[in-house]
Protein backbone atom coordinates (compact mmCIF):
# COMPACT_ATOMS: atom_id res chain seq x y z
CA UNK A 1 0.00 0.00 0.00
CA UNK A 2 1.21 3.45 -0.96
CA UNK A 3 0.61 6.18 1.57
CA UNK A 4 1.80 9.55 2.32
CA UNK A 5 2.82 11.06 5.55
CA UNK A 6 3.60 14.72 6.01
CA UNK A 7 5.07 16.11 9.15
CA UNK A 8 5.13 19.89 9.80
CA UNK A 9 7.41 19.38 12.88
CA UNK A 10 10.82 18.23 13.47
CA UNK A 11 11.35 15.08 15.94
CA UNK A 12 14.42 12.80 16.77
CA UNK A 13 14.00 9.29 15.91
CA UNK A 14 12.40 7.34 13.34
CA UNK A 15 12.17 3.74 11.78
CA UNK A 16 13.34 0.05 12.91
CA UNK A 17 16.79 -0.41 11.43
CA UNK A 18 16.47 -4.22 12.06
CA UNK A 19 14.68 -5.07 9.08
CA UNK A 20 18.26 -3.67 7.43
CA UNK A 21 20.63 -5.26 9.52
CA UNK A 22 20.05 -8.60 8.98
CA UNK A 23 21.56 -8.43 5.55
CA UNK A 24 24.89 -7.48 6.83
CA UNK A 25 24.74 -11.37 7.97
CA UNK A 26 23.90 -12.52 4.40
CA UNK A 27 26.46 -9.63 2.39
CA UNK A 28 29.98 -9.46 2.45
CA UNK A 29 32.11 -6.76 0.95
CA UNK A 30 34.14 -6.98 -1.84
CA UNK A 31 37.50 -5.50 -3.14
CA UNK A 32 37.08 -2.31 -5.32
CA UNK A 33 36.77 -3.33 -9.04
CA UNK A 34 38.60 0.00 -10.37
CA UNK A 35 37.44 1.20 -14.18
CA UNK A 36 38.16 4.05 -16.23
CA UNK A 37 34.52 5.23 -17.28
CA UNK A 38 35.83 8.49 -19.75
CA UNK A 39 39.12 10.20 -20.53
CA UNK A 40 38.84 14.06 -20.45
CA UNK A 41 41.00 17.10 -20.54
CA UNK A 42 44.15 14.09 -20.89
CA UNK A 43 42.93 12.53 -17.99
CA UNK A 44 41.73 9.16 -17.66
CA UNK A 45 38.73 9.66 -14.89
CA UNK A 46 37.91 6.58 -12.73
CA UNK A 47 35.59 5.23 -10.43
CA UNK A 48 36.25 2.08 -8.00
CA UNK A 49 32.78 -0.25 -7.93
CA UNK A 50 31.87 -1.98 -4.61
CA UNK A 51 29.52 -5.03 -5.17
CA UNK A 52 28.40 -7.65 -2.47
CA UNK A 53 29.48 -11.12 -1.88
CA UNK A 54 27.36 -14.24 -1.57
CA UNK A 55 24.60 -12.26 -3.85
CA UNK A 56 22.92 -14.35 -6.25
CA UNK A 57 20.61 -11.51 -7.75
CA UNK A 58 21.28 -10.58 -11.41
CA UNK A 59 19.89 -6.93 -10.74
CA UNK A 60 21.05 -4.94 -8.06
CA UNK A 61 20.16 -1.33 -7.10
CA UNK A 62 22.90 1.36 -8.19
CA UNK A 63 24.27 4.41 -5.72
CA UNK A 64 26.91 6.14 -7.34
CA UNK A 65 28.51 8.86 -5.00
CA UNK A 66 30.84 12.15 -5.08
CA UNK A 67 33.38 12.79 -3.27
CA UNK A 68 33.45 16.62 -1.84
CA UNK A 69 36.92 18.74 -1.62
CA UNK A 70 35.44 22.30 -3.37
CA UNK A 71 36.80 20.90 -6.87
CA UNK A 72 39.97 21.74 -5.58
CA UNK A 73 41.09 18.52 -3.51
CA UNK A 74 39.58 14.84 -2.12
CA UNK A 75 39.32 11.67 -3.59
CA UNK A 76 37.32 8.90 -4.08
CA UNK A 77 39.71 6.59 -2.10
CA UNK A 78 38.91 9.19 1.15
CA UNK A 79 38.24 6.87 4.20
CA UNK A 80 34.78 7.80 5.27
CA UNK A 81 33.28 7.39 1.17
CA UNK A 82 35.40 3.91 1.06
CA UNK A 83 33.37 2.79 4.42
CA UNK A 84 30.17 3.94 3.05
CA UNK A 85 30.33 2.07 0.14
CA UNK A 86 31.45 -0.76 1.82
CA UNK A 87 28.08 -0.52 3.84
CA UNK A 88 26.40 -0.66 0.83
CA UNK A 89 27.65 -3.12 -0.66
CA UNK A 90 26.90 -5.25 2.62
CA UNK A 91 23.11 -4.29 1.95
CA UNK A 92 23.17 -5.86 -1.87
CA UNK A 93 23.75 -2.65 -3.27
CA UNK A 94 26.44 -1.93 -6.35
CA UNK A 95 28.44 0.94 -4.82
CA UNK A 96 30.35 3.09 -6.87
CA UNK A 97 32.81 6.15 -5.95
CA UNK A 98 34.10 8.59 -8.65
CA UNK A 99 36.73 10.69 -9.55
CA UNK A 100 36.09 13.67 -11.58
CA UNK A 101 38.26 16.93 -13.25
CA UNK A 102 38.90 18.90 -10.28
CA UNK A 103 39.30 22.02 -11.91
CA UNK A 104 40.19 24.23 -9.04
CA UNK A 105 43.06 22.55 -8.00
CA UNK A 106 45.50 24.77 -6.43
CA UNK A 107 42.89 27.92 -7.43
CA UNK A 108 40.08 29.63 -5.02
CA UNK A 109 36.55 28.79 -5.23
CA UNK A 110 35.78 31.87 -3.00
CA UNK A 111 34.40 34.82 -3.84
CA UNK A 112 37.48 36.48 -5.40
CA UNK A 113 36.41 33.57 -8.09
CA UNK A 114 33.72 34.74 -11.10
CA UNK A 115 30.59 33.51 -11.12
CA UNK A 116 30.70 32.48 -14.58
CA UNK A 117 33.40 30.41 -13.63
CA UNK A 118 31.89 29.08 -10.49
CA UNK A 119 29.02 27.59 -12.90
CA UNK A 120 31.19 26.36 -15.47
CA UNK A 121 32.59 24.36 -12.40
CA UNK A 122 29.57 23.15 -11.94
CA UNK A 123 28.98 22.09 -15.17
CA UNK A 124 31.87 20.10 -15.83
CA UNK A 125 31.27 18.30 -12.73
CA UNK A 126 27.74 17.52 -13.34
CA UNK A 127 28.72 16.10 -16.77
CA UNK A 128 31.27 14.31 -15.20
CA UNK A 129 29.16 12.99 -12.64
CA UNK A 130 26.50 11.94 -14.94
CA UNK A 131 28.68 10.03 -17.62
CA UNK A 132 29.78 7.91 -14.33
CA UNK A 133 26.34 7.06 -14.13
CA UNK A 134 26.08 6.51 -17.57
CA UNK A 135 29.29 4.09 -17.87
CA UNK A 136 27.86 2.11 -14.95
CA UNK A 137 24.21 1.56 -17.04
CA UNK A 138 26.04 0.75 -20.29
CA UNK A 139 27.71 -2.14 -18.51
CA UNK A 140 24.29 -3.19 -16.25
CA UNK A 141 24.52 -6.63 -17.45
CA UNK A 142 28.38 -7.07 -16.79
CA UNK A 143 27.72 -5.85 -12.82
CA UNK A 144 24.15 -7.52 -12.12
CA UNK A 145 22.69 -3.63 -12.29
CA UNK A 146 18.76 -2.71 -12.18
CA UNK A 147 18.81 -0.21 -14.42
CA UNK A 148 15.20 1.30 -12.68
CA UNK A 149 16.91 1.34 -8.86
CA UNK A 150 19.68 4.23 -9.37
CA UNK A 151 20.52 6.68 -6.19
CA UNK A 152 22.93 9.45 -6.18
CA UNK A 153 24.99 11.20 -4.29
CA UNK A 154 27.71 13.74 -3.15
CA UNK A 155 29.41 15.37 -0.54
CA UNK A 156 29.52 19.26 -0.54
CA UNK A 157 31.07 20.09 -3.86
CA UNK A 158 30.50 16.85 -4.79
CA UNK A 159 26.46 17.10 -3.59
CA UNK A 160 26.38 20.62 -5.83
CA UNK A 161 26.94 19.20 -8.66
CA UNK A 162 25.09 15.94 -8.03
CA UNK A 163 22.18 17.95 -7.25
CA UNK A 164 22.83 20.11 -10.15
CA UNK A 165 22.56 17.28 -12.69
CA UNK A 166 19.15 15.77 -11.73
CA UNK A 167 16.99 19.11 -10.64
CA UNK A 168 18.85 22.18 -12.99
CA UNK A 169 19.93 19.88 -15.95
CA UNK A 170 18.45 22.82 -18.32
CA UNK A 171 21.06 25.13 -16.55
CA UNK A 172 23.92 22.71 -16.60
CA UNK A 173 23.97 20.79 -19.77
CA UNK A 174 23.99 22.27 -23.41
CA UNK A 175 21.77 19.76 -24.57
CA UNK A 176 19.30 19.22 -21.03
CA UNK A 177 17.72 15.57 -22.69
CA UNK A 178 21.53 14.39 -23.42
CA UNK A 179 21.14 12.16 -20.39
CA UNK A 180 16.96 12.17 -19.61
CA UNK A 181 17.19 8.14 -20.48
CA UNK A 182 18.62 8.13 -16.74
CA UNK A 183 16.17 7.20 -14.86
CA UNK A 184 17.38 8.42 -11.16
CA UNK A 185 15.16 7.26 -8.29
CA UNK A 186 16.58 9.25 -5.28
CA UNK A 187 19.45 11.79 -4.43
CA UNK A 188 22.16 11.72 -1.24
CA UNK A 189 22.83 15.01 -0.71
CA UNK A 190 25.70 15.80 2.19
CA UNK A 191 25.89 19.88 2.37
CA UNK A 192 24.71 20.36 -0.86
CA UNK A 193 22.86 23.32 -2.92
CA UNK A 194 21.44 23.86 -6.65
CA UNK A 195 21.57 27.08 -8.53
CA UNK A 196 18.02 27.17 -8.64
CA UNK A 197 15.16 25.66 -6.80
CA UNK A 198 12.67 26.86 -9.49
CA UNK A 199 13.68 24.50 -12.03
CA UNK A 200 12.23 21.60 -9.79
CA UNK A 201 9.36 20.39 -11.72
CA UNK A 202 6.93 17.61 -11.42
CA UNK A 203 8.93 15.85 -13.88
CA UNK A 204 12.37 16.00 -12.19
CA UNK A 205 11.34 16.04 -8.75
CA UNK A 206 12.60 12.91 -7.43
CA UNK A 207 12.89 12.21 -3.37
CA UNK A 208 15.85 12.85 -1.56
CA UNK A 209 17.45 12.38 1.44
CA UNK A 210 19.65 15.69 2.66
CA UNK A 211 22.22 16.58 5.71
CA UNK A 212 23.15 20.13 6.51
CA UNK A 213 24.06 22.44 9.41
CA UNK A 214 21.60 25.67 9.80
CA UNK A 215 24.53 27.53 10.16
CA UNK A 216 26.46 26.45 7.09
CA UNK A 217 29.28 28.58 6.39
CA UNK A 218 30.10 27.45 2.81
CA UNK A 219 26.94 25.85 1.29
CA UNK A 220 23.69 27.48 2.20
CA UNK A 221 21.01 25.68 4.19
CA UNK A 222 18.55 27.86 2.87
CA UNK A 223 18.87 30.50 0.02
CA UNK A 224 22.12 32.55 0.20
CA UNK A 225 25.02 33.33 -1.69
CA UNK A 226 27.83 30.89 -2.10
CA UNK A 227 30.31 31.40 0.62
CA UNK A 228 28.26 34.43 1.83
CA UNK A 229 30.19 36.68 -0.67
CA UNK A 230 28.82 39.72 -0.89
CA UNK A 231 27.13 41.23 -3.52
CA UNK A 232 29.96 43.09 -4.97
CA UNK A 233 32.54 40.48 -4.97
CA UNK A 234 33.10 39.04 -8.26
CA UNK A 235 31.96 35.39 -6.81
CA UNK A 236 28.14 36.57 -5.74
CA UNK A 237 26.03 33.82 -6.65
CA UNK A 238 23.48 32.66 -5.43
CA UNK A 239 22.35 29.26 -4.07
CA UNK A 240 19.37 27.19 -2.87
CA UNK A 241 20.52 24.69 0.06
CA UNK A 242 18.94 21.90 1.61
CA UNK A 243 15.87 23.63 3.34
CA UNK A 244 14.63 25.48 0.34
CA UNK A 245 14.97 22.24 -1.91
CA UNK A 246 12.96 20.57 0.29
CA UNK A 247 10.30 23.41 0.96
CA UNK A 248 10.48 22.72 -2.94
CA UNK A 249 9.84 19.19 -2.98
CA UNK A 250 6.92 19.40 0.14
CA UNK A 251 4.98 21.91 -2.22
CA UNK A 252 5.72 19.17 -5.39
CA UNK A 253 4.09 16.21 -3.06
CA UNK A 254 7.53 14.55 -3.34
CA UNK A 255 8.96 12.62 -0.83
CA UNK A 256 12.14 13.59 1.38
CA UNK A 257 13.74 13.19 4.51
CA UNK A 258 16.26 15.97 5.83
CA UNK A 259 18.38 16.39 9.11
CA UNK A 260 18.85 19.67 10.09
CA UNK A 261 21.77 20.30 12.58
CA UNK A 262 21.04 23.48 14.87
CA UNK A 263 23.45 25.76 14.70
CA UNK A 264 26.25 23.05 12.72
CA UNK A 265 28.65 24.61 9.80
CA UNK A 266 30.12 23.15 7.03
CA UNK A 267 30.97 19.58 9.06
CA UNK A 268 27.77 18.20 8.19
CA UNK A 269 29.13 16.95 5.02
CA UNK A 270 30.75 14.43 6.58
CA UNK A 271 29.79 10.89 6.37
CA UNK A 272 27.11 10.50 8.68
CA UNK A 273 27.67 7.23 9.49
CA UNK A 274 25.90 7.42 13.02
CA UNK A 275 22.66 7.77 10.79
CA UNK A 276 23.26 4.86 8.70
CA UNK A 277 20.46 2.69 9.42
CA UNK A 278 17.60 5.49 9.28
CA UNK A 279 19.40 6.45 5.52
CA UNK A 280 19.38 2.98 4.21
CA UNK A 281 15.88 2.38 5.54
CA UNK A 282 14.87 5.75 3.78
CA UNK A 283 16.32 4.38 0.27
CA UNK A 284 14.74 1.30 0.60
CA UNK A 285 10.94 2.20 1.57
CA UNK A 286 11.16 5.29 -0.68
CA UNK A 287 13.51 5.21 -4.01
CA UNK A 288 13.46 1.49 -3.80
CA UNK A 289 10.04 0.89 -3.23
CA UNK A 290 7.61 3.59 -3.74
CA UNK A 291 6.60 4.84 -0.47
CA UNK A 292 6.05 8.23 0.29
CA UNK A 293 7.13 9.75 2.92
CA UNK A 294 8.19 13.66 4.18
CA UNK A 295 10.28 13.52 7.27
CA UNK A 296 12.35 16.11 9.34
CA UNK A 297 14.62 15.90 11.74
CA UNK A 298 16.27 18.67 13.85
CA UNK A 299 19.47 17.74 15.93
Amino acid sequence: MRYFLSFSFFFFSFFCPAQERYLDDIFESQEALTETYAVKDGEELKLDIYQPKNDTASARPLIVFMHGGGFAGGTRTNEAEVKFAQAASKKGYVAVQISYRLTRKGQSFGCDYEASGKMETFKKAAEDFMDAVQFMLNNAEEYQISSDKVIVGGSSAGAEAVLNAVYNAPLMFEDPDKYAAIDVDGVFSLAGAIVDVRYITKENAVPGVFFHGTEDNLVPYTTAPHHFCDSTAPGYLMLDGSRTITKKLDELGQSYLLYSFEGGKHEHSGMPFKYLDSIFDFFSRVFLHGEQLQIEVLK
